[in-house]
């Protein structure tokens, strides 16, 4: 008998043939139990290694042993002329068809249940978009095409300065600046997604060739919803800053004929942007905006936007970013000069040139906070005035919603929050101070969710508090990945001991490492520390309480540690920034009483507490 027909009188071939199809529906069956009980996506890929490891094994059992009627026996101890095999294979070629009409049966009702109505339920269910407005646009960042492929900051200045036009438009909806340059680059995803990522109906995209002493601007309108181009126009301009000004209002004015919208006068709001008449300045102004807004390169930022103002005094836009971008420096590390006056008097001269601008109003605001004990009173005033000017303003939402968080107001700083994220859904700083508002009112789960969230679209900043909480709570290993990760960022990877250390054990001697701790702090060739021993970041990493005097973060409000939120200087601090004070006058925040005629008492938050202290192997 030869081996074909040996393996097939012991039923060996029906045997492979029947574990074929049992694999096959119990893929199935997993398939739809991994997704119901949300297993992890390796669930099936473990599935179909058990059962190809175990196929073989199934073809030697079949060879070896025989089922009869006193049970399994190996299949050389059984009499061929008393052998079952016949019987056995009935009954497997019956189990093969059953299980055959059982997966094609599903796979058949698999194809015939429409896919995508439960893609629409999910969809609907999870993210309740509202519809998407006719009256919507984006403005992506235009192309740059000029010969040494250079001016990338100009092409996406023009691209900003339409956005600016087209968002004072009455009734027209506008995607933010953060949410439209998001898609920089990724052009290749094609309109109809972004578009729909972006929650619009329309779409602006263009290009500009800058050579000499000429420019071409091109720009098209797109119909997101059929992929169509609704207007196309090329604009060749000898470059002044006149002709720049008047494309884009050109520009903006086609979109809203387009889009059929009905102004007074037939018009668009005429652009702040021409406000100089000399294009070197106007081009100084727009790389410089570029540094400030993406917070790179500042001390370049500060010297083009100096510039900027040198060659046309009156430019009062650029007067504005230069006050901004100085009163940022010092919160970037820039200490060399005094940025807070420098800062003051360029807000200054902004108000004087065009008192409608309402960034130097916050800049100014900002200002009056810094200062202890802090003007609150004339700091809220200054960011009702540009709030005025501009309700649009995501910067002057972020100011604000920082100040309320230092006074306590926690309920007015998420609503600012919220507010700066519904214009500009994309401004992650905005989601990590939002992060910090429902930290400090107790709400850790979704404080922790919105900081993650920034996290993971690159926003590392306000990691102070969240420290403290990982470590306070037995997160540890967060909290050293967190550290490890921003100190090799900032080149001082040696640090990370001592500040894990300082973060978890309650017992950590700093005065005994001081000197050891500081030599950390210099990178490979710097004469000036990282963090200075007196910045207050560094004073209250390391506990060094009672040499708080000023702060960049309101650490009175912190949740952890346990022993600053007992600590007399917590009180002192809150004193020596004027909040007493202010409440008195203006009413307590509601984790807060007074105390008598000149006293108060805070109740800390309720914030979760640690289990047993974890090891870190």
């Amino acid at each position: 008998m030869s081996l074909f027909q040996e393996l097939k009188r012991r039923n060996v071939i029906r045997i492979a043939i029947l574990y074929a199809v049992s694999s096959w529906v119990l893929l199935q069956l997993a398939d739809v139990l991994t997704s119901l009980l949300n297993a992890p996506e390796s669930a099936g890929s473990i599935v179909i290694m058990l059962l190809v490891l175990g196929f073989f094994p199934a073809l030697i059992f079949a060879w070896v042993y025989e089922m009869t009627p006193e049970g399994i026996k190996r299949e050389v101890d059984v009499d061929r002329s008393q052998s079952q095999t016949p019987e056995t294979g009935k009954k497997i070629n019956t189990v093969i068809v059953v299980l055959l009409v059982i997966a094609i049966g599903g796979l058949v009702a698999d194809r015939l249940i429409p896919e995508s109505t439960v893609v629409e339920d999910v969809v609907l269910a999870e993210s309740p978009e509202a519809p998407v407005n006719d009256l919507s646009i984006a403005v992506l960042p235009f192309a740059d095409l000029s010969p040494g492929s250079d001016q990338e900051y100009f092409s996406d200045g023009i691209a900003e300065e339409i956005l600016n036009v087209l968002v004072r438009i009455e009734g027209l909806k506008v995607a933010s600046r953060t949410t439209s340059w998001g898609f920089k680059g990724q052009e290749a995803l094609g309109i109809p997604f972004i578009a729909e990522k972006m929650n619009v109906r329309h779409v602006l995209e263009g290009s500009v060739r800058k050579s000499g002493e000429t420019v071409r601007i091109t720009a098209q309108l797109i119909d997101a919803d059929t992929d169509q181009h609704l207007w196309s126009e090329t604009y060749d301009r000898t470059l002044t800053a006149e002709s720049v000004f008047e494309v884009q209002d050109d520009i903006a004015q086609a979109i809203v004929k387009q889009l059929g919208i009905i102004m007074e006068g037939d018009a668009v709001v005429a652009s702040h942007a021409a406000d100089t008449k000399s294009i070197n300045a106007y081009e100084l102004y727009l790389e410089a905006w570029q540094l400030f807004v993406e917070r790179r390169s500042l001390l370049r930022g500060i010297d083009l936007f100096e510039q900027a103002v040198a060659a046309d005094p009156s430019f009062a836009r650029a007067w504005a970013g230069l006050a901004a971008i100085y009163n940022v420096a010092p919160g970037w590390g820039y200490r060399d000069r005094d940025y807070r006056t420098l800062s003051r008097e360029a807000a200054e001269t902004a108000i004087q040139l065009n008192a409608e601008l309402s960034l130097p109003y916050a800049v100014l605001s900002m200002d009056a906070s810094l200062d202890w004990p802090a003007d609150f009173e004339q700091a809220l005033a200054l960011f009702d005035e540009a709030l005025a000017r501009d309700p649009k303003n995501t910067t002057v939402y972020l100011w604000r919603m920082i100040l309320f968080l230092d006074i306590g107001y926690f309920d007015r700083a998420e609503r600012d929050g919220r507010q700066c994220l519904e214009i500009d859904p994309a401004y992650e700083i905005c989601r990590s101070f939002l992060g910090l508002a429902l930290l400090f009112s107790g709400d850790v789960e979704q404080a922790v969710k919105h900081n993650e969230t920034a996290l993971r679209h690159g926003f590392f900043g306000n990691i102070d508090p969240f420290l403290h909480l990982y470590a306070a709570t037995g997160s540890e290993r967060t909290a050293l990945i967190a550290l490890a990760a921003h100190n090799a960022g900032q080149g001082i990877n040696k640090a990370t001991e001592y500040e894990y250390r300082a973060l978890t054990d309650p017992t950590f001697d700093y005065q005994a490492e001081k000197s050891l701790i500081e030599q950390t702090y210099y990178r490979a060739g710097d004469t000036v520390p990282v963090w200075a021993p007196t910045h207050p970041n560094y004073q209250f990493l390391y506990r060094q309480y009672d040499q708080l005097q000023s702060s960049d973060l309101p650490y009175w409000w912190f949740p952890y540690p346990l022993d600053f939120r007992s600590s007399p200087h917590r009180k002192r601090l809150m004193r020596e920034i004027g909040l007493p004070e202010y409440w008195r006058k203006h009413g307590f925040p509601s984790q807060c009483k007074p105390v008598g005629e000149d006293d108060f008492e805070c109740a800390p938050v309720e914030a979760p507490r640690r289990p047993a202290r974890s090891q870190v192997n």
